[in-house]
């Protein structure tokens, strides 16, 4: 493809809590998201870098697509930082409880009240989530060509070549455009901001009416969805229960300069073999 003919770029981008932090972590292992620190989904790093790749190799506009509510457009601005042209945030309180399911059916909305780009990015899963199922549910949704754990791709005339990762290796694959690509954690990692992008945002947050023209802010009645499909009502996903796996202790030996067989006979000596049975 010649870059004259590359209009536009979407990289779907999500905003998950940092669970690096201990802060948010409610006593029985899951997340309180009201208190938890945000950040920008490691795997989706990955995948706007291969948008701005894509950018400035082939030309076109790379336009960042989130759903979440109205801090998720934090991530939207990093996106611009980092070289992005605009953001789009599906926020609405109709889409709370989603599963991926009626996630996917939500973003394909706003992608068809937005038009079909030449190529969209996801990345390979969420770290909150980690079902890797919203982009290949959205590509099948928009009845696109995929492909998945993509670490690298070229374009050739009207054709994606990718490379994507498979168990003991890879393989190269070949697609017509437009097409939606999930980007593996072994791609590309995203590049510093850029000086640019930075004193852009910056001038955004000093100016309201600039930022809400660059990150725009839709509902479900703007993109057309139906809440019956969206949020609680539209997620057939049910959790029936979950458990808080416990930390496991103990001690550790390390035994050298002995035979095997003596090294074997002082462990099955000093091993309760009662206890070494449960497991």
């Amino acid at each position: 493809m010649k870059a004259s003919t590359m209009n536009n770029i979407y990289v779907l981008i999500k905003q998950v809590p940092d669970q690096s932090a201990k802060a948010g972590i409610n006593p029985d292992g899951t997340i309180d998201r009201a208190k938890a620190k945000r950040m920008l989904n490691p795997f989706d790093r990955y995948a706007l870098q291969a948008a701005l790749h894509t950018k400035a190799l082939y030309g076109g506009r790379v336009t960042a697509i989130s759903m979440g509510p109205p801090l998720a457009a934090e991530i939207l601005l990093e996106a611009i930082e980092h070289g992005a042209d605009q953001g789009y945030l599906l926020s609405d309180r109709r889409l709370a409880a989603s599963d991926t399911l009626a996630t996917a059916y939500a973003l394909h909305k706003v992608i068809q009240h937005l038009g079909v780009p030449d190529l969209m990015f996801c990345g390979l899963q969420t770290t909150d989530g980690d079902t890797a199922q919203v982009g290949p549910q959205i590509a099948e949704r928009l009845d696109l060509p995929q492909v998945s754990y993509c670490e690298d791709f070229r374009i050739e005339d009207d054709k994606v070549v990718a490379r994507r990762v498979i168990e003991g290796g890879y393989q190269w694959v070949k697609m017509a455009m437009p097409a939606l690509i999930t980007v593996a954690n072994s791609s590309h990692p995203l590049e510093y901001k850029t000086i640019r992008g930075a004193r852009r945002v910056q001038q955004l947050l000093r100016d309201e009416a600039a930022k809400n023209e660059v990150i725009k802010t839709v509902t479900l009645d703007d993109v057309g969805a139906d809440p019956v499909l969206c949020g609680l009502k539209g997620s057939p996903t049910i959790v029936a229960k979950t458990d808080k796996v416990a930390e496991i202790g103990g001690s550790c030996k390390v035994r050298q300069g002995e035979p095997i067989e003596q090294m074997v006979r002082d462990v099955l000596q000093t091993t309760n073999l009662k206890e070494f049975a449960k497991l």
